[in-house]
């Protein structure tokens, strides 16, 4: 005998036959996922605010690699404020913001998702022209270069994923079953060509980079070891920058790794077609926790970065001249 519902079950009771059931998850997983969200939601946008005021105030940091990792911020920042909020409410509430909502945030997540992984690239060039060829570096990598490159990828990124909400919109009819849920979903071919463009062509292009980095970088440092001794003072300024570049490449290739880690759990787990809820929730909670990650890097390795946290915390850049003020 068939179980007649009596729409207590259901995300709008007022539609009994077109409605989709709530999510059946028990009040301790919702409780502890809220919990899990609004953490991780609150200190991205903290940490990622901190990062996106530093470099936007200071003159000092001011530089191509800075600038890179304020695109990077941004890219977290928004992460943070609007696609962690809105993924945890898909996945464990029923969906009332409406199909428009659906598809802004499918196109938010695409954006976001893809801008990370291109400015990796981009600041994965930034290391690797400033290791293997320095003499160039500050003639190929000027601040107006930089601007345009980011402009341009973000450009690009946006109208990438515009495609996929412009097919989302055009089909909405077959993307739910039901009313009450935002499903994201693409066809074999796009999801093949989803998976080489904005994730194995850049990953790609940045462990190439980044093995050349390591060796070059490997070798300059035996190098400045085996000659420390015989550098003289008119080249100790010529080895305090190499050295400082090495700090750099050290320290953005934990940038890399770590977020390699965070991105190819998804990815392995979507192209082995594997559905488990549970399994999906938490690939997709180290994706977003790669963008509190971030920041968290720069507290321990950028000592600019903790000096400028200490002069934002005491409101100190509201004084006249702070964005003069020597944080290096």
């Amino acid at each position: 005998m068939t179980e007649v519902s009596d729409g207590s079950d259901l995300c709008f009771p007022e539609l009994l036959n077109t409605s989709c059931r709530k999510p059946t998850l028990s009040q301790s997983d919702v409780v502890f996922l809220h919990f899990l969200m609004l953490t991780i939601s609150v200190f991205t946008v903290v940490l990622n605010l901190l990062v996106i005021i530093s470099v936007s105030h200071f003159r000092r940091l001011h530089t191509p690699t800075n600038l890179l990792l304020l695109s990077l911020a941004v890219s977290d920042f928004t992460v943070g404020l609007v696609v962690l909020p809105c993924e945890f409410i898909r996945r464990t509430a029923c969906w009332f913001l409406g199909e428009f909502m659906c598809s802004f945030s499918k196109y938010v997540n695409s954006v976001t998702v893809s801008s990370s992984l291109v400015n990796m690239v981009l600041i994965s060039a930034d290391r690797y022209v400033a290791i293997c060829d320095p003499l160039h570096y500050p003639s190929r990598l000027t601040l107006t270069r930089v601007k345009m490159c980011i402009f341009l990828c973000w450009l690009c990124v946006a109208f990438y994923c515009s495609i996929y909400v412009k097919d989302d919109l055009l089909q909405k009819d077959t993307h739910t079953s039901c009313y009450g849920e935002c499903v994201f979903v693409v066809d074999d071919i796009t999801g093949i060509v989803d998976l080489v463009i904005p994730f194995i062509t850049p990953v790609t292009i940045i462990i190439v980079l980044y093995m050349r980095v390591f060796v070059v970088a490997l070798s300059q440092a035996r190098a400045m070891r085996s000659h420390i001794t015989a550098v003289s003072l008119q080249h100790s300024g010529t080895l305090t920058s190499r050295k400082s570049e090495l700090k750099a490449a050290r320290t953005l290739g934990i940038l890399v790794v770590v977020f390699l880690t965070c991105f190819c759990p998804y990815y392995c787990v979507a192209f082995s077609g594997a559905n488990s809820q549970e399994v999906i929730m938490i690939v997709l909670c180290l994706i977003y926790l790669n963008s509190c990650l971030n920041p968290v890097i720069y507290a321990l390795f950028y000592p600019w970065f903790r000096n400028c946290v200490k002069l934002i915390l005491t409101l100190q850049i509201l004084q006249p001249g702070s964005r003069e003020a020597n944080i290096l």
